[in-house]
This record gives C-alpha cells, sequence and structure tokens, in this order.
C-alpha cells in the first residue's frame, strides 16, 4: 500500500497516477509492495528530521527510512515541497517531473541503489531517467 500525508499546509498532488507509476516501477525491480508512506512536507520540517536523526544540519529535498524485509519494501519517505520547487528552478524541469524523480528516488533505495560514490549516484540518475520514462510512457 502506497500513502501520501501532508504536513505543513501542502497541497495534494496527483496521487491515483503515481501510486499507479510507483507499482509499476516496484515490480520492474522485481519487488513486492509492503506499506510505503510518502509524507509532503516543508523544509522546516525535513531540516528537524535531519537534525533528529541524522545529526545532520542541513536542508534536503528527501530522507527515507528504509524498514523493507526482504523483497518486500516497506517504509517512511519524507519530501520537502519547498526543495523540489526550487530545484526545478534550478534544474529546469516542471514541479511535477522533479516531484516524480524524488518520489521515485527514495523507492530506489530501498530497491538497493545507493548514491553516495560517484558511481553509485550515476547509476541512480540513469535508474531514475529510466523510471521517469516509464511513467511518461503509461500513465502521462
Amino acid at each position: 500500500m502506497i500513502n501520501f500525508f501532508y504536513e505543513s499546509g501542502n497541497k495534494k498532488i496527483e496521487e491515483d497516477k503515481l501510486i499507479a507509476w510507483i507499482e509499476d516501477v516496484i515490480e520492474s525491480e522485481s519487488k513486492k509492495i509492503g506499506e510505503i508512506n510518502y509524507i509532503l512536507c516543508d523544509d522546516e520540517y525535513l531540516l528537524k528530521i535531519n537534525q533528529d536523526f541524522l545529526n545532520h544540519d542541513t536542508y534536503t529535498d528527501i530522507i527515507s527510512f528504509d524498514n523493507s524485509l526482504g523483497n518486500m519494501l516497506n517504509g517512511d519517505i519524507y519530501v520537502s515541497v519547498e526543495r523540489v520547487k526550487d530545484n526545478a528552478d534550478k534544474f529546469k524541469v516542471s514541479i511535477e517531473e522533479e516531484m516524480r524523480r524524488v518520489l521515485i528516488h527514495g523507492v530506489l533505495h530501498y530497491c538497493g541503489y545507493k548514491d553516495k560514490s560517484d558511481e553509485e549516484a550515476a547509476l541512480m540518475r540513469e535508474k531514475e531517467d529510466e523510471k521517469l520514462t516509464m511513467f511518461h510512457v503509461k500513465h502521462s
């Protein structure tokens, strides 16, 4: 089950298409859906989580807490809508496209992809692009 929750007065997004796409992505990685919760919040909300749980004093667009068991994906994915908007401007893409990239980035972490090294980050970006193409082919 994929759930969306909204903190800090964020407006709802088009969940149905996103959920169908995320389910397709998970299946394409030979994984199963457990319970994945997306919490859309603002910078300050996510900064507090970053400080309290990861001892990082920086803004970020996403923090994911992975509770997966084997091939069953479970976890909480926090997304700063403010960072997504800023990054969309920075990378000259729509807010919707950047939001999809960030949403799927968290799931790809649950699938085992990392992004700490340059090599890992390059593979993560490749997988993000592949999964974004899936959205555009089937769900737009």
